[in-house]
């Protein structure tokens, strides 16, 4: 989950390096998440290959593995949103560009959110899914649904605005930048979903 949310970080340096036309730069940083794709990428790989399908946890393997397989969706929306952005060098136009830097934090926050509640796992462990622990994790689970809530808003709102001067941009630009909005959109999306399934975990 650290891998992942660490590629989601690169994304605020990569926005302001778009917005400055310094694809040189961009390019450095997508490289730097897809490096940080494959290393989750592998993290992923090691973990199915070595979780005993005999081992003794409060949870099943298959939730574990589940909850595994959600957050390597944020990795791979980070790539995703930085390679459609440096493939067809598309700068945010400026009438946007405020309301998408605060989108993207907004969607960046909350992978970080689900962080935090993901590195509460060990200690719930401890406590075999009971006691104090339990309420911390779904307040911390709350605010991230919060969180997602607010990227969700600014999604509209940022929607509105490109709607509003789509017609003077390139009809192909404006097709990849609504896009990249669904992008910054789902990148949010899954991490309130690693929230979701931790929550499975709680109620189990």
């Amino acid at each position: 989950m650290t891998e992942a949310v660490r590629c989601a970080e690169y994304l605020d340096d990569f926005f302001q390096a778009s917005l400055a036309n310094d694809w040189p730069e961009a390019e450095a940083i997508y490289e730097r998440i897809c490096e940080g794709e494959t290393r989750a990428d592998e993290l992923k790989k090691q973990l199915r290959l070595h979780l005993p399908k005999s081992f003794f946890m409060p949870v099943s393997r298959s939730d574990l593995l589940e909850l595994l397989s959600v957050q390597d969706h944020i990795a791979n929306c980070a790539r995703d949103i930085a390679g459609l952005m440096v493939g067809r060098k598309i700068v945010i136009p400026s009438a946007v560009s405020e309301k998408g830097q605060e989108f993207l934090t907004a969607a960046v926050d909350t992978t970080q959110q689900a962080l935090t509640a993901i590195n509460e796992l060990d200690e719930l462990l401890e406590t075999g899914f009971s006691g104090n622990e339990i309420g911390f994790v779904e307040k911390l689970i709350e605010e991230l649904a919060d969180k997602e809530h607010e990227a969700d808003l600014l999604e509209r709102q940022i929607r509105g605005q490109l709607f509003k001067v789509e017609a003077g941009l390139p009809p192909i630009d404006v097709m990849f930048l609504y896009k990249i909005i669904d992008k910054i959109g789902d990148l949010a999306d899954h991490a309130e979903r690693v929230g979701g399934r931790l929550q499975l975990l709680l109620a189990r």
